[in-house]
């Protein structure tokens, strides 16, 4: 199960970045892409865990985003959202390969206390 992996890389960046300030932390909200392989029913029963192995986190809250898989008609120059899998521009028709988003998996926000 990859989710764990990448909850474990979560807290990691966490700390790098934010030191003994972790335990200042309410809220964690990623965003992950349709594509980025990643279900958020999956990452938050990992985050769960982790949070279960390691107590001093048992206040952190997880909100995971989806975004949308985005991609780019250069006929039409513009981008369009592609439904059901099917990467055609709904205005002229045309097969693309060039994604735009859909892809990414990153920390979005976090939150402290206030």
């Amino acid at each position: 199960m990859h989710e764990l992996s990448i909850v474990k890389n979560i807290f990691d960046t966490l700390i790098e970045n934010y030191g003994d300030r972790i335990v200042e932390i309410t809220k964690i909200e990623i965003t992950a892409g349709l594509l980025s392989n990643v279900q958020p029913i999956l990452i938050k029963n990992s985050f769960a865990a982790f949070i279960e192995e390691n107590s001093e986190y048992k206040n952190i809250e997880l909100e995971v985003k989806v975004n949308e898989i985005e991609a780019f008609c250069e006929k039409c120059n513009k981008t369009f959202i592609v439904k059901y899998h099917k990467f055609v521009c709904d205005n002229c028709s045309t097969p693309s390969s060039i994604i735009v988003k859909g892809t990414e998996l990153y920390i979005s926000q976090v939150f402290f206390i206030e």
